[in-house]
């Protein structure tokens, strides 16, 4: 009678989790509202944090006078295709953002861009590159180290790199397969680190529409999104695990006792 009990009442959770409310699971619901009003635009520009790894390219008609610029270093021996030929291939010097938000570049010596965009360093280096050059030069800066990470309920967690330096929030979870049917569409949390190293946790709501608007609905490197699990897991959880133990325990003394029997009917 007992089993019979705790079977129902597993049975009863699993149905529980399955008939979630329908309001709860869809993203991006009154979008009818947010349609309707006008918000301010801006496009998204990645800021350069500590930590940082950028590379930073000049580009003018004269190679030869931009190339104490553009600094490289040489990658491991690699052998040809199909030759037993051993190459060297250089690669663009990488910089390293240090906890002050500068960098050491060359011939200028150490410039400021922490808490800068991409585009606010092209300009800086650009002027300050006149001195040594006979034409303005084309300077282009990228993040080689730009990642998010998801975790919690989602199908696919893991450390994702983004080559194009900007992700928002749906994407994020559309790059870990989405949520499962058990994670909390109202209660999604986005750590976030600044660039003075203090670490915050913000709780999103992705059922509300107006997320799209959120200063967080766009990510920054190195942010953490996780996806908090629902009641129903937690307790389905729990009542697998009791339900597993109870069988266990229930087949070693049917066991038991069938041995007993065997043991007096000898």
């Amino acid at each position: 009678m007992k089993a019979l009990k705790l079977f129902c009442m597993a049975a009863l959770t699993v149905c529980l989790g399955a008939c979630t409310s329908y309001k709860k699971v869809p993203y991006l619901q009154n979008s009818e509202i947010i349609n309707q009003v006008d918000y301010p635009n801006s496009l998204y520009d990645a800021k350069i944090l500590p930590k940082d790894l950028l590379t930073i390219t000049v580009s003018t008609t004269d190679p030869e006078a931009a190339a104490p610029f553009n600094l490289t270093v040489q990658t491991p021996y690699s052998v040809a295709q199909g030759r037993n030929i051993l190459t060297q291939q250089p690669v663009l010097q990488q910089y390293l953002v240090d906890n002050n938000g500068d960098i050491e570049y060359p011939v200028i010596g150490k410039l400021h861009i922490g808490g800068m965009t991409k585009s606010s360093v092209e300009t800086m280096i650009q002027e300050k590159l006149k001195p040594y050059l006979k034409e303005t030069p084309i300077v282009t800066v990228r993040m080689s180290n730009y990642k998010i990470s998801v975790l919690g309920e989602v199908a696919r967690p893991g450390t994702f790199t983004v080559s194009n330096e900007k992700v928002n929030l749906l994407e994020a979870l559309a790059m870990a397969g989405d949520m499962t049917v058990y994670g909390r569409r109202d209660n999604v949390k986005l750590i976030r680190e600044d660039g003075q190293g203090e670490r915050k946790i913000t709780e999103l709501d992705l059922n509300d529409a107006e997320i799209i608007h959120s200063p967080y609905f766009y990510l920054q490197q190195n942010d953490i999104i996780y996806v908090t699990p629902n009641k129903a897991k937690a307790k389905g959880s729990r009542i697998g695990s009791e339900t597993s133990l109870w069988f266990s325990g229930t087949s070693i003394l049917v066991s038991i006792a069938s041995l007993i029997a065997t043991i007096v009917l000898l």
